[in-house]
Order: structure tokens, then C-alpha cells, then sequence
């Protein structure tokens, strides 16, 4: 009963004066939360900036060599060109492997096999592994991949 009257009674009152104080104090109370939710999420870009995959779309960085710029927007496999839908990115000696003429390689933790039409078959340039992921609802397919010399 002391609740009703300490609230007004039956005065007339929007919502969210009755609850005005206690508001107040939740959100006091919370503010460590929204503190470490801003450092999780600091930390976790600041994690992840490494691992993202750089581009040159509008092609200013080819005058540096414009010959290997060249070559790279050339490359085809047997599924179509590889720079045309994603992005190649290089892969680590210990994520890609070959058995019985057949390769798999490891993106985002799972291993992947590449389909046979998807091998770049001329020799490689730049010497390193390189794969061209396409990530769709359905999960990855590989676009392109190119073997390194697994040095």
C-alpha cells in the first residue's frame, strides 16, 4: 500500500517519471559493462587488423611494377578470371597441402578442397601460395589457386 502512495497515488504521471530513479541507478551501476563491451570491441578490431586483406582497386599502386600488375589481372583458371569477383590473398606454407595430385588449403580454420579447375596451371611469379576465396551463404569456394614452391 505505501508503494501506491509514495508513487502518486492517482495522479496522473507519464511512465518513465515513476521509474525516473531507479533508471538512474541501473544505468550507473552498468556503465562497467558498456566500458568493457568498448574494450572488447577495441581489442578485437585492433586483433583482426592484421589478418585483413589489402587491394588495390583503382590500380594506383601498379606503377610500382605494371608488369606484375598485369600479369595478376590476367590470371585465369578453369572457373573464369580470379580477380574478377574476389580477392587473392597469400597462404602460409603450413595452410595448403597436396595429396595424390589433388590440393586443399585452410581458410578460417577449415580445410578446403580446391576443385581441380580451379588450379592456375601457368607458373607462378611471385613465388608465394595464392588463393581466391569467394565467401558466400553457402560457405567458401575457391575462385582460383595457385601453388607456391612450399619453400
Amino acid at each position: 500500500m505505501s508503494n501506491w502512495i509514495d508513487s502518486g497515488g492517482h495522479e496522473p504521471r507519464q511512465f518513465c517519471d515513476a521509474y525516473a530513479g531507479k533508471i538512474d541507478s541501473i544505468s550507473s551501476a552498468g556503465g562497467w559493462k558498456a566500458s568493457l563491451r568498448g574494450a572488447c570491441a577495441l581489442l578485437l578490431v585492433t586483433l583482426t587488423a592484421p589478418a585483413s586483406h589489402a587491394r588495390d582497386p583503382d590500380g594506383r599502386y601498379a606503377a610500382q611494377n605494371p608488369e606484375l600488375h598485369k600479369w595478376f589481372e590476367g590470371l585465369r583458371s578453369g572457373k573464369g578470371p580470379c580477380c574478377s569477383d574476389a580477392d587473392g590473398t597469400a597462404v602460409a606454407d603450413v595452410d595448403w597441402e597436396s595429396a595424390n595430385g589433388h590440393y586443399r588449403v585452410r581458410l578460417d580454420g577449415e580445410w578446403i578442397e580446391v576443385p581441380d579447375e580451379a588450379v592456375i596451371t601457368e607458373p607462378n611469379r611471385i613465388g608465394r601460395t595464392m588463393v581466391w576465396p569467394i565467401r558466400g551463404y553457402l560457405g567458401i569456394s575457391i575462385r582460383c589457386f595457385m601453388p607456391g614452391s612450399m619453400t
